[in-house]
């Protein structure tokens, strides 16, 4: 396993204080405040560290205050409910004694029953396309220093755009993309940290969508965006060090709130997983 993927792992495993109450660290990967997937990935795995033998398919969450880089997140957790079949869990991000996510997930029992699910896109496959640190480079002659940190930083989650978008020069399109994504290595084989891994990667990308049909991206220093909320529900097993497409589109953007979704497929056609976002966005 690459060293830069174990640093992630290792941020995404919380230090247990005491019964239900975790404490993470943060991750700098060029963004203004904490990145958002990273308290969405520590606060489902402190979660789960409450659930014996279930597993997670559903979670609900907001993003409540930037988060500081710079400082330790503590996590507690609230052991709302343990039912027959489903368990829920609502988890709190604190810093500096003020909350700056929640979250509520729900986590069930294995269950056979009736399937069906949407056709994954036709679209090429990740081999021959540039991931995003390649696309990043090519465009630095452009790009502000500040800017290029972020664009060239070394991904421990590979990611290779379908329909790539220049950072500062972006053409209007409709509000559709498709990435393959995939840890940058292999990893252990527990579904739990799959599952906190894909809901890490899950928020990359996802608001962006909601700003092709403009031509405006979120590397313009005229536009403003936080994530809001953001909901997933987890279908069928799968591997993060495998690759993933994800798949995403915005039906709506209006009243500076964009709507993003997004589905994610194995390489042969199963859905994995779903998600949903809404976020400000404000242009200056």
């Amino acid at each position: 396993m690459k060293s830069i993927l174990q640093d992630l792992l290792k941020h995404l495993t919380l230090e247990r204080l005491e019964e239900n109450l975790y404490r993470g660290q943060s991750r700098d990967i060029g963004s203004p405040n904490v990145y958002g997937g990273q308290v969405l990935g520590q606060a489902l795995f402190a979660a789960s560290q409450t659930v014996a033998e279930r597993a997670v398919h559903s979670l609900h969450a907001y993003f409540l205050r930037p988060g500081n880089k710079q400082e330790p997140i503590v996590y507690e957790v609230d052991r709302i409910r343990d039912g027959r079949s489903y368990t829920t869990r609502r988890g709190v991000a604190i810093q500096r004694g003020k909350p700056i996510f929640n979250m509520s997930a729900s986590f069930k029992t294995a269950e056979e029953g009736i399937e069906h699910q949407c056709e994954m896109p036709k679209v090429p496959g990740p081999e021959g396309l540039p991931n995003m640190t390649e696309l990043g480079k090519q465009a630095l002659a452009e790009i502000p220093e500040k800017l290029s940190r972020f664009l060239q930083w070394q991904r421990p989650i590979e990611f290779r755009p379908v329909q790539p978008v220049h950072p500062l020069h972006p053409e209007p399109s409709p509000p559709v993309r498709d990435i393959w994504i995939r840890a940058d290595g292999v990893l252990p084989d527990d579904p739990a940290l799959h599952k906190v891994l894909l809901a890490y990667t899950s928020d990359y990308s996802l608001l962006a969508t909601a700003l092709l049909p403009h031509g405006l991206t979120f590397s313009q220093s005229t536009i403003r965006a936080a994530s809001l909320d953001h909901a997933m529900w987890f279908h069928r097993d799968f591997r993060m060090d495998e690759w993933l497409l994800y798949s995403m589109d915005s039906p709506s953007t209006s009243h500076g709130r964009g709507f993003s979704r997004g589905n994610l497929f194995t390489r042969d056609g199963k859905l994995v997983a779903s998600v949903a976002q809404e976020g400000m966005i404000r242009k200056s």
